[in-house]
């Protein structure tokens, strides 16, 4: 086993991960959707899928609202061979600003709405199981700069379609031997902040056009097996 300041670390940036923010929470369709499971409008997630009309005149819009992109990337992540052997170290960075902390042995739900029920927990009561010393995950708020610093990260790789063209072998090793964590928009559409792009060091693209984020994720997770001959 390698020691930590070798492990893979990837950080989901500026996520489509949030509650309804209050703007918004007295639309029709965010005020159906929290009576529904009896729930206060600012206690339930964004969701584009339910809140579409809600949120046509929400800022960045088309970044918002896309928890399942969250979902789909952790549960690469998690499930991996990478992670199973302690070589992965996995945050999430939210489009407000928040970072989740993940304890690499929790076992994430796969059925989406259980997902969301989790996310609105953690986000109301700031960690999961909600009275534990030692929560499975848990949220702070903090400039990404802070977590690049907490985490032991020299420095930040970003992933854009807009970047250098780059092997995802290439780029893991480049991570790994400079203590880089490596970024991957948590969002569906859109651009990194001005903020995100001055703290990269490097931006590398993998492919000549835009990936979803759990397929850059799942490939640079299997770059880590390779490179740490996992598989």
């Amino acid at each position: 086993m390698m020691s930590n300041k070798n492990k893979l670390k990837i950080i989901l940036v500026e996520s489509a991960l949030e509650l309804v923010p209050k703007e918004i929470w007295s639309h029709p369709a965010v005020i159906k959707n929290a009576r529904r499971r009896g729930k206060k409008p600012g206690e339930t997630l964004l969701d584009v899928s339910l809140h579409y009309a809600a949120m046509k005149n929400l800022g960045d819009r088309e970044k918002r609202g896309r928890p399942d992109i969250v979902q789909i990337s952790l549960l690469n992540a998690l499930e991996s061979p990478l992670n199973k052997e302690g070589l992965l170290e996995v945050y999430v960075h939210t489009y407000e600003g928040h970072i989740i902390f993940i304890d690499p042995s929790v076992r994430l739900p796969r059925n989406y709405n259980r997902f969301v029920g989790l996310m609105e927990q953690l986000f109301i009561m700031g960690r999961v199981p909600p009275r534990s010393d030692k929560p499975l995950l848990y949220l702070k708020t903090m400039k990404f700069e802070e977590l690049l610093k907490a985490i032991g990260a020299g420095g930040l790789i970003l992933l854009d379609e807009k970047g250098e063209l780059e092997k995802p072998i290439n780029i893991v090793r480049e991570a790994v031997e400079n203590k880089y964590a490596i970024g991957i928009g948590g969002f569906p559409h859109g651009d990194y902040s001005s903020e995100i792009r001055r703290l990269a060091s490097k931006t590398y693209s993998i492919y000549k056009e835009a990936l979803a984020s759990w397929i850059t994720v799942s490939r640079m997770i299997e770059a880590g097996e390779h490179l740490y001959r996992i598989l």
